[in-house]
């Protein structure tokens, strides 16, 4: 099983939510069938201030994933509040891809 790399804007994973991420080092990512279970990760190795998530997945998900099959959840904890931020900001602990399911 050969391992791709894939990247996505910040904005296609976290809509709305972007700008109040704090940026990432490397972030698990799971399957909605099976969410014990890691197969791959995600990070911002295209550099601190690149505004994307790398995912690091098996090549036949990175197929469905850049394909439109998954849309994404995640799980998050609060970041430290400072006094420049007024909204309060999170930290991503993990990635879950869900599959779309087509309209009947």
């Amino acid at each position: 099983m050969s391992i791709e790399k894939l990247s996505f804007a910040r904005r296609r994973v976290l809509g709305d939510l972007h700008d109040r991420c704090d940026s990432i080092d490397l972030v698990p990512v799971f399957l909605e069938d099976d969410p014990k279970t890691e197969i791959g990760f995600a990070d911002q190795s295209m550099g601190r201030y690149a505004d994307a998530f790398s995912f690091h997945l098996p090549a036949e998900i990175c197929k469905l994933l850049s394909a439109g099959r998954f849309s994404f959840s995640f799980g998050y904890a609060h970041a430290e509040r400072t006094e420049k931020v007024p909204r309060p900001r999170f930290k991503l602990t993990y990635i879950c891809l869900n599959r779309v399911r087509p309209l009947a």
